[in-house]
C-alpha cells in the first residue's frame, strides 16, 4: 500500500488525465475536501455531475466529466499551494484565473470556496488550484 504525500494533487492528475483521455466517468478515493473541490467543479459547470459512495474503508466518489463537442470542459488543472510551499492569500489579493474565464479554489474559514465567492464574503486562505 502506498501513501500519498498530495491528495488534491493526485485529484487534479486523475481528473486532468481523465478529461485528455476521453473517459467519462472516473472513480477517486474518497476524503472530504475532495468532494467540496468537486462541488465546486459542479457548480461551475466543469463537471456534469458526481456521486459519493460511503462503503466504510474502500469509500470512492465518482465524476461524471463533461464533453462539449468532444473537446473536455476542463482544459487546465494547476496546483498551486502544496504540502512543500503553502500559498496563502488576502480577500484582495485572489488572483483572475486567465481574466475570469477560470476559477481559483480557495480553502477559507468559511470552507472551500472559488475565488469570485470568497471576495465576496471577504476572506482569504490557501489558493488550493486554478480551473480553466
Amino acid at each position: 500500500m502506498s501513501v500519498i504525500s498530495d491528495p488534491i494533487g493526485d485529484y487534479l492528475t486523475r481528473i486532468r488525465n481523465a478529461s485528455r483521455a476521453g473517459k467519462r466517468e472516473l472513480k477517486i478515493p474518497y476524503s472530504q475536501i475532495k468532494v467540496e473541490l468537486t462541488r465546486i467543479l459542479k457548480q461551475e459547470g466543469y463537471i456534469w455531475g458526481y456521486e459519493v459512495e460511503l462503503d466504510g474503508v474502500q469509500s470512492s466518489i465518482t465524476i461524471s466529466t463533461k464533453f462539449i463537442n468532444r473537446t473536455p470542459a476542463i482544459t487546465g488543472l494547476k496546483r498551486i499551494s502544496r504540502p512543500g510551499l503553502r500559498r496563502y492569500v488576502r480577500a484582495r489579493e485572489i488572483p483572475r484565473v486567465l481574466g475570469g474565464m477560470g476559477i481559483a479554489i480557495i480553502s477559507t474559514s468559511h470552507g472551500v470556496l472559488t475565488g469570485r465567492e470568497a471576495r465576496t464574503q471577504n476572506v482569504g486562505g490557501e489558493l488550493l488550484a486554478f480551473v480553466w
